[in-house]
């Protein structure tokens, strides 16, 4: 069986290469997946698969029905591209395929990824015959902050399905590895806005006026000390302030300061008392300085969560295409991902994908305007689907009938 997988990922490989350079050349942000939405249609109805489209706008829903009954295994690829310039010196624009659009570049690979799942659907449609069950693929539109995997959920993404699997490009593994967690894999994702709201004046009389700049110094440390004295030292938080803006002029008292922060947890009970925690200490450096505040905290994505056992049959199946050399198991990460809300719902699994350049000790990192994965196709875009395509033929899944 997983001979029969390999020489269709080498056949249909070229095709898939072209393809996602072609992504590349036409990114299209969150939502506005239009063009690339339309090629994944049009070659997911050439395989005569069953096919959703339009959901949350862009979205797409394919189905493979095996011809034997079975459990059901969903595969997520995301589609939709970053407002970044791309660089012109790096491995995309040498050989020819950088993007044509002004702003917006494909620099977190997730045109990889759509290109590497219409490679995966292809291969397994050849093998319709020795499936039991049904593999659904799940393209889906604005995993970059917007939540795009929610619409997908409420149109029925992960309706009666067993076991849904994710993977994301990862610049730090090297090329032809695969490395996961085993439990949390990524962390929650909250946002939040503050303003400090003090009194202006004449920068010579201090005292006429609430100066709004060293309240939000204030309100920063003091924010810093909800990791290091209020978190249990072995659960994992970062509370970090990203953007400060305040005052106009050197002689001017400002009368207000707008900051910007992010909050990473793992542990749902600790990401629920947070927000409370940070007005709590906002409100009192405020009161004390008889200043006000207005907060605005969003949660967005929960953490990302890999079943046990999901995340047992990946690392099995991987060590089996790719040698148990070229699976790592690592730490959590603090970065956020909208993957979480399948693994809410279904047992699910999320891994990366080795894409450094062998042997490189500088590379370009996610949402970089140099982002450029390996470009060793043929052997890291070959080891993912036959990665993708050979876990769901191991007998344990409960997947493929072997012949």
């Amino acid at each position: 069986m997983t001979d029969r997988i390999a020489e269709r990922v080498r056949a249909v490989l070229p095709r898939v290469v072209e393809q996602r350079r072609d992504f590349h050349r036409h990114p299209e942000l969150a939502y506005e997946e239009v063009r690339t939405s339309g090629k994944v249609i049009e070659w997911l109805g050439a395989l005569g698969l069953e096919v959703r489209s339009g959901i949350g706008k862009t979205g797409v829903i394919a189905r493979l029905r095996g011809d034997r009954p079975g459990k059901t295994i969903a595969l997520r690829a995301d589609m939709d591209a970053l407002p970044v310039q791309e660089a012109t010196t790096h491995g995309s624009a040498r050989h020819g395929f950088a993007s044509l659009v002004a702003g917006k570049m494909h620099a977190c690979g997730h045109d990889v990824h759509t290109a590497m799942l219409l490679g995966v659907a292809t291969v397994l449609s050849e093998l319709r015959d020795q499936i039991a069950g049904e593999v659904r693929f799940l393209f889906q539109p604005a995993e970059e902050g917007l939540g795009g995997a929610v619409p997908m959920i409420e149109a029925g993404a992960v309706d009666g399905v067993d076991l849904a699997l994710g993977q994301h490009m990862g610049p730090t593994h090297p090329t032809g590895t695969i490395a996961l967690s085993r439990g949390p894999a990524m962390a929650a994702t909250d946002f939040f806005t503050l303003k400090i709201l003090g009194r202006g004046g004449h920068g010579a009389y201090p005292h006429l006026s609430v100066d709004a700049i060293p309240i939000a110094a204030q309100v920063v440390t003091a924010l810093q000390t909800i990791v290091s004295r209020s978190v249990d030292p072995l659960e994992a938080a970062v509370v970090t302030i990203g953007t400060i803006q305040g005052g106009f002029r050197n002689n001017v008292i400002a009368p207000e300061v707008e900051m910007t922060g992010t909050v990473r947890t793992f542990d749902r009970t600790l990401r629920e008392s947070l927000p409370a925690r940070v007005e709590r200490i906002v409100r009192g450096v405020a009161d004390a300085h008889g200043a006000r505040y207005e907060l605005d905290y969003a949660l967005n994505y929960p953490a990302v969560v890999n079943d046990p056992t999901a995340a047992q049959l990946l690392e099995r199946a991987a060590a089996e295409v790719l040698g148990a050399d070229r699976v790592q198991v690592i730490p959590p990460s603090m970065a956020g991902e909208d993957f979480a809300y399948y693994a809410e719902r279904v047992p699910a699994c999320f891994y990366w994908l080795g894409c450094r350049p062998l042997g490189a000790q500088d590379f370009a990192n996610l949402h970089s305007p140099s982002f450029a994965p390996s470009w060793r196709a043929r052997r890291w875009i070959s080891s993912r689907a036959r990665a993708e395509a050979g876990r769901v033929a191991r007998r344990g899944s409960g997947l493929i009938v072997a012949p």
